[in-house]
């Protein structure tokens, strides 16, 4: 019974549950469209541009056929983008207003545009105020970026050109360059990037012409006039479309478009080369630019196709495109970018309330924030692609680095002559000498006046002016720059040495450059000031080089570049020859020798006699007589041996001994003496001066330099005070000034560059000296303007003409040599007073062989007389009696030399073999002790 209850239920429950369910699908599918339509969402896309301008039709182009494509490609997207147009017209105030109707009154998700950069300066500011993106691909300035971030640049930022720019004029090793841009966002927003990328290669910016974009033809041919009377012939544009075309048209008719001329152009023209006229296209052969490389692809090759027959379509007044430019490629890149960041954001959040707090004003700017803004600008972002323009990457809002084209307009199209890249780019900066091109190399370029010599970059303007070569009026130094005018006709005459060296120099420059010498001088006649003053002048312009005997400094330095130095450096001091010996003096005799000498000799002249005296009294008849015979024969002998002129014969075998030692030693010693005393009568010897300046510092004494130099701050610094420090003109001072010396009212020294104290000491060689080592210095160069093109082939041909000899030539005519001879130059007398330690062993051997000489005959003397030598020895007689008794024995003469002196003392014929023996014998005799004499015979 259950059982079948259960069977009659269960068809109930089934038809219960399938009603469920098909209510449910009911539901679903009733409600499923209302859902898919509340998805599939339309962005609203606002775009401002200047509907006449040819960006603008190409712009308009491009996305309309972006958007066709994208949502052909990508029908499955739920997503749409609804484009709002409106026209700018060239102006600010209208694509504000266009910009501020489309978010108040439409309320747009986001918006391309605007056109120009002077344009989004203002836009930008109502999209950051509304949370709206604001995507402009042709708004380039580099200065946009930084405000806001809801500015997106899908074009390239022009500062990305720069160093493309900067390689072609560091590769041509160009140091100067006229940089042409137009006074507006777009021009003046990449100068400060020029600016720094020339610097980074050494190129100096020498003119900057700011062209108004309202200028007038007149007015453009006036500064093009201008520029072609300078002397750099590199230029550096930066200008939009039209104003450009009117430049070169203006530069052509200028004649600036022939040989030697140098142009260069951005991108901005670049990209818009093939909508230019004819006209100027036929002005601009030559012209070198850069342009964004794009990669060569068929998606490429068909969408151009394409997009020229609807440009003509769309625009038929319009002259047909031979390509889709950047700002297309862009405009279409721009389009697809923004349709992925809509299809990422899924859908569109309704606006919030009004924001008031905009500008804090009248409701005029009062707009509602957009919810769904943000979320597109972050999906837009991080949208990465292959676009028709290359890679879509945006990095920090801006369209991501590539690579640049250099183009060569030749004929009536462009020729890639070079390709350079970022990455190139950055080695190069650590290697000085990569340019960042592929294979550092630059194929061959039809120049300007279809040249192909590469231009030097500069030339000596054409509009007749000379170069105003500026000379100091008074150097000091007639032979180095002088100055004459001629009271009658008023005319100047400028010679010297500088003058016909920098003549010589720019007749060896491969070009003729012409110029005029202009001394530097005031209405009155006077000098116009120092050299420094004279430099400061060349760098504001006054004067193109400044020539003369100019040393190069640090100051000077800042104000001009100078060649290389044509003259060594150096400062020297200059000092008064004084003397150690005064020919007048009447103890001059004596300066020869040394006191210790002269002291000796006379010491040895003494010992000498009375060797001699000892050595022959007792044999000798010329050294007997009374004993004060005896001081003079000892002093007698010696001093007549210096002339060989004694008669006295020497009879004694030891006294010969002495005496030949000794006529040696006088003949050393009076060869000696003669020589030191007749150089010391011809030359004389120069005082030690002080080569320590810290010496006439601590004396107080009064130094000199000339005016107008550097050396009185250079003397400063050393240490001298200002009150110390004299300062003179002509040689003639200096000559007078050292003359006097400072206790005089002049100086003690005289500080001068090398080349001033050479000169001076030619003409001053017998008076005056160089004292201790130069002080190092940078030598004489010529000053020209900094980045002046001038100054490395001037200095090319001073190492020409240094290599040649010519310098070296011209010095030697205008420098006379000095009139004083080399070799007697009285700092190189090497003669000293002679002292005692040059004869010491001449001194020991004569005092040697004499002492020696002496000591053998008193020890001969006292072993012949032992006995009597004994006996007297051994009496009882006082000391000064033995003394006497001794002197007595030595006074006797040698019978054997004095034959007469054997009979007086008792010697008889026929006993002359005995020996006679005197005794000493003691009496006393009125009560004195006495000796007598006895004789005994043997």
């Amino acid at each position: 019974m259950s059982i079948s209850s259960n069977w009659i239920n269960l068809p109930k429950m089934e038809l219960h549950i399938f009603t469920t369910f098909s209510l449910t699908i009911l539901l679903s599918l009733l409600f499923l469209p209302f859902c898919i339509a509340q998805r599939n969402t339309t962005f609203q896309v606002g775009v401002v541009l200047d509907a006449d301008s040819l960006v603008a039709r190409i712009g308009m182009t491009s996305l309309s056929l972006a958007l066709s494509d994208f949502y052909s490609f990508n029908s499955n997207y739920s997503t749409r983008i609804v484009l709002h147009t409106r026209d700018s017209k060239g102006r600010v105030t209208d694509a504000a207003a266009s910009a501020l109707n489309l978010l108040k009154e439409v309320q747009v998700d986001a918006i391309i545009g605007p056109q120009r950069s002077s344009q989004a300066e203002f836009v930008i500011g109502l999209g950051d105020t509304a949370k709206v993106p604001i995507i402009s691909f042709s708004a380039t300035s580099p200065s946009l970026r930084p405000q806001t971030p809801y500015f997106v640049q899908t074009a390239l930022n022009d500062a990305a050109q720069v160093d493309a720019v900067a390689a072609i004029v560091k590769y041509f090793k160009w140091n100067q360059i006229v940089l042409v841009y137009e006074d507006s966002e777009f021009g003046n927003g990449i100068t400060p990037y020029l600016a720094n990328a020339f610097q980074q290669i050494n190129a100096r910016i020498s003119y900057r012409s700011i062209i108004p974009t309202s200028a007038s033809n007149d007015f453009i041919l006036q500064e093009m006039y201008k520029m072609k009377t300078m002397q750099t012939r590199v230029f550096v544009l930066h200008l939009s479309s039209p104003l450009a075309s009117r430049i070169f048209l203006k530069a052509k008719e200028a004649e600036m478009m022939s040989e030697g001329y140098v142009w260069i152009v951005t991108s901005g023209l670049m990209d818009l080369f093939y909508s230019l006229n004819s006209s100027v296209v036929e002005s601009m052969q030559g012209v070198l630019g850069v342009k964004p490389l794009v990669p060569r692809s068929s998606k490429l090759i068909s969408t151009t196709v394409r997009w020229k027959k609807k440009f003509a379509d769309d625009n038929p007044e319009t002259t047909p495109q031979t390509e889709m430019n950047l700002y297309g490629l862009w405009a279409y890149d721009t389009l697809w970018a923004l349709a992925m960041a809509a299809e990422k954001t899924g859908f569109k959040e309704p606006t919030s309330s009004p924001n008031t707090t905009f500008l804090n004003s009248t409701d005029m700017f009062v707009t509602e924030t957009s919810q769904t803004g943000p979320k597109l600008l972050a999906a837009m972002l991080e949208t990465k692609f292959e676009g028709l323009a290359g890679n879509f990457n945006l990095v920090n809002g801006q369209l991501d680095q590539s690579s640049f084209q250099i183009l060569n307009v030749n004929g009536t199209g462009l020729r890639e002559v070079g390709t350079w890249t970022p990455l190139l780019q950055s080695l190069s900066q650590r290697n000085a000498s990569m340019t960042g091109f592929s294979g550092e190399h630059l194929d061959s370029i039809i120049w300007p006046g279809e040249s192909k010599n590469v231009p030097k970059g500069w030339e000596v303007p054409v509009s007749g002016k000379k170069l105003r070569v500026g000379v100091p009026l008074e150097s000091g130094f007639p032979e180095f720059v002088k100055v004459e005018k001629d009271p009658q006709t008023n005319s100047t005459k400028i010679s010297g040495l500088y003058i016909d060296l920098f003549d010589s120099i720019m007749a060896a420059l491969p070009y003729a450059v012409r110029y005029e010498f202009v001394p530097f001088e005031k209405p009155d006649g006077s000098s116009a000031g120092s050299y420094d003053d004279l430099s400061y002048q060349v760098s504001i312009g006054n004067y193109d080089v400044a020539v003369g005997d100019i040393t190069i400094t640090a100051t000077r330095s800042q104000y001009v570049v100078f060649t290389l130095p044509i003259e060594e450096g150096g400062v020297t001091r200059t000092q008064k020859i004084q003397y150690d010996d005064n020919p007048n003096d009447k103890w001059f005799f004596l300066k020869p020798l040394k006191m210790e000498l002269w002291l000796t000799i006379l010491a040895l002249f003494v010992f000498t006699g009375v060797s001699l005296w000892i050595l022959e009294h007792k044999f000798n008849k010329a050294f007997r007589g009374r004993p004060s015979a005896y001081l003079g024969l000892i002093f007698y002998i010696p001093f007549m041996s210096l002339v060989f002129a004694h008669r006295e014969k020497i009879v004694t075998n030891l006294a010969r001994v002495v005496v030949v030692v000794w006529i040696f030693v006088v003949l050393v010693l009076t060869s000696t003496y003669t020589a030191s005393l007749s150089a010391r009568l011809t030359t004389f010897k120069l005082q030690q001066g002080d080569t320590d300046v810290n010496t006439l510092i601590r004396n107080g004494d009064y130094v000199g330099c000339r005016e107008g130099t550097f050396l009185a701050e250079f003397l400063r610094r050393l240490g001298f005070h200002e009150s110390k420090i004299r300062i003179y003109k002509h040689p003639e001072e200096f000559d007078d000034a050292l003359s006097k010396g400072s206790e005089n009212g002049g100086v003690t020294a005289i500080f001068s560059s090398s080349p001033y104290a050479d000169l001076f000491l030619s003409k001053y060689c017998s008076k005056y000296m160089k004292f201790g080592s130069p002080y190092l210095t940078a030598g004489f160069a010529f000053g020209f303007p900094k980045g002046s093109p001038l100054v490395g082939d001037v200095s090319s041909a001073i190492t020409k003409l240094t290599d040649s000899h010519k310098i070296s030539e011209i010095k030697a005519h205008w420098i006379r040599q000095s009139g004083c001879n080399e070799d007697d130059d009285p700092s190189k007398v090497g003669w000293t007073n002679i002292g005692l330690k040059s004869f010491k062993i001449l001194f020991v051997v004569t005092g040697s062989v004499t002492g020696a000489a002496v000591l053998l005959f008193l020890a001969s003397f006292l072993y012949q007389h032992r006995v009597r030598v004994r006996e007297i020895y051994d009496s009882d007689n006082t000391f000064w009696l033995k003394m006497r008794a001794f002197g007595n024995l030595f006074d006797e003469k040698d019978p054997d030399f004095f034959p007469e002196s054997a009979v007086e003392m008792g010697l008889l014929p026929g006993h002359s073999s005995r020996r006679v023996m005197l005794d000493n014998m003691q009496v006393v005799h009125n009560n004195k002790r006495v000796m007598v004499r006895a004789f005994s015979i043997n």
